[in-house]
């Protein structure tokens, strides 16, 4: 295998997140075209607003911050100054001095401990800023999930299968068909973006709020499904040539 082909083939083992982006934008612009002036089309022109966002936020999460790794690094060099005046001053100490030697080693190590505890803290709060930020935003596609499920949940199937005449509009098999479907491939995206918090930043609690996104999106599609699989099994919803 080249390398060239090796390079392809790792292309598959992560997500990209300019071709999730750019899935959105094709989606929100095939609801769009559908559904022109409808609530699930303007739900997805914020899904790729907040998409595009994420991008941001996930290199935002990479990069180091630089003002606290500047700490732990003085805090570190810091410990290493006092470690090698103790040595040095090991090296000089007499018989009558011993007192005081263990006086100066016990304030020496009480000073690496409390500066390895701040180095240890400032590390943590680097980690906790990032997990903050990239909860928050996991929170609002948590969200977002929800008002899909809230879209699709007054679409039922009976009203195609039991029309009510006095409706003001009533979709098509075929339209409720799409829409459904559409609603779904929202779903799938919005898990997809939530992945990309955690590609790159391994942190148990945001994995554990990743997981939790993807189990709820599947649940929800789950529901979406036996709705088109009832719409489907009525025999009602056509064959188009060039799906939209």
């Amino acid at each position: 295998m080249t390398d060239w082909q090796g390079q392809q083939d790792r292309k598959f083992r992560r997500l990209d997140a300019d071709h999730i982006v750019a899935t959105v934008e094709v989606l929100q612009q095939r609801i769009q075209s559908r559904f022109p002036s409808s609530g699930l089309s303007r739900l997805v022109a914020e899904l790729l607003q907040v998409s595009r966002e994420t991008v941001a936020r996930t290199e935002w999460i990479q990069r180091p911050h630089l003002p606290i790794r500047l700490g732990a690094g003085i805090l570190s060099a810091g410990i290493v100054m006092l470690i090698l005046n103790l040595l040095f001053h090991v090296r000089r100490v007499q018989s009558d001095d011993f007192t005081s030697a263990v006086q100066a080693l016990e304030a020496s190590i009480s000073s690496v401990v409390f500066i390895g505890a701040a180095i240890v803290f400032l590390v943590s709060w680097e980690n906790r800023i990032k997990r903050e930020r990239a909860l928050k935003a996991i929170h609002e596609l948590r969200a977002m999930a929800h008002i899909v499920d809230m879209h699709q949940l007054t679409k039922d199937p009976e009203s195609i299968l039991n029309p009510n005449p006095d409706a003001k509009r009533r979709m098509t098999p075929f339209e409720l068909n799409r829409y459904l479907d559409y609603c779904g491939d929202s779903l799938a995206l919005i898990s997809k973006i939530a992945a990309l918090y955690v590609q790159e930043f391994q942190d148990s609690v945001l994995l554990a709020a990743v997981d939790e996104v993807e189990e709820l999106t599947s649940g929800f599609s789950r529901k979406i499904w036996q709705k088109i699989t009832l719409l489907e099994n009525s025999g009602r919803v056509p064959v188009e040539a060039a799906p939209v």
